[in-house]
């Protein structure tokens, strides 16, 4: 009995590690998404510029088009309209 009692206060003891870990893993992630979106941003107007259409980079990144085109403006970038050929 008491391998058993130590046995399963090991494992509460494992998860509850495992908790905190996620909870820092997650604070982590959390932390890097204002960089990786300004990455991102800065990928959509490089491609934009380059000839990518609104409608390419919104299948790519997962964005609907109008956010392509809201981070495009807010980049400095005018897009062509809804549409477009550009679209």
């Amino acid at each position: 009995m008491a391998g058993d009692l130590e046995a399963a206060s090991e494992a509460y003891r494992a998860a509850l590690q495992r908790v905190q870990d996620g909870l820092a893993e997650v604070a982590s992630a959390r932390a890097d998404v204002p960089k990786v979106r300004e990455r991102l941003a800065t990928a959509i107007v490089t491609a934009y510029r380059s000839g990518q259409r609104v409608g390419e980079i919104a299948r790519v990144t997962g964005y609907g088009r109008e956010q392509v085109r809201r981070i495009l403006r807010a980049n400095g970038v005018e897009p062509q309209g809804a549409g477009s050929p550009d679209d």
